[in-house]
């Protein structure tokens, strides 16, 4: 064998053997692709899993806090409404109060109200049916009489009013 044969035996088995050493470095190569898609699909499964918890914490958080509101706002409200209920209730009995007479007034008035009554009974007895008008151009003040009753006085000049 010449030396060229010996030197290309030599590079097609130097180039075997570098295919070989190819061959098996791409065979780690795609365990080792092989795992890292296992341990990447292992983290983001993790990632995914934590995220997703801790979703689920503020989403609870999140809920406690809009319940807290809720409540809160109820209870915002019902002060409210029992505050326009107490005010709607006190201004009608103050106005009332301050307008209506006291129970010390309304007596009073009672009172009054029966003597006054008294007194228009009176008058009815003693003359408080007696008609009166103005008269003439001067507007003199005028009685009605009974023309039929008999006049009295010296001179005649009292005259005895109708209905009496």
């Amino acid at each position: 064998m010449d030396d060229s044969t010996m030197k290309l035996g030599l590079l097609l088995e130097s180039a075997q053997a570098h295919q070989t050493l190819a061959d098996s470095v791409l065979e780690r190569l795609k365990a080792h692709v092989s795992e890292l898609e296992g341990i990447a699909r292992d983290e983001i499964r993790h990632t995914l899993l934590d995220e997703l918890h801790a979703l689920g914490d503020d989403a609870r958080h999140a809920g406690e806090t809009l319940r807290a509101l809720r409540h809160a706002a109820d209870v915002r409200v019902t002060l409210w409404t029992l505050g326009m209920a107490a005010l709607s209730c006190t201004v009608p009995m103050a106005v009332a109060r301050w307008l209506l007479p006291s129970r010390g007034e309304v007596a009073e008035l009672s009172a009054r109200r029966d003597e006054l009554t008294a007194n228009v009974a009176r008058l009815t007895r003693e003359g408080g049916q007696i008609e009166l008008r103005h008269c003439g151009g001067n507007q003199r003040l005028c009685v009605r009489v009974d023309r039929k009753a008999p006049v009295y006085g010296e001179a005649g000049d009292f005259l005895v009013v109708k209905g009496y």
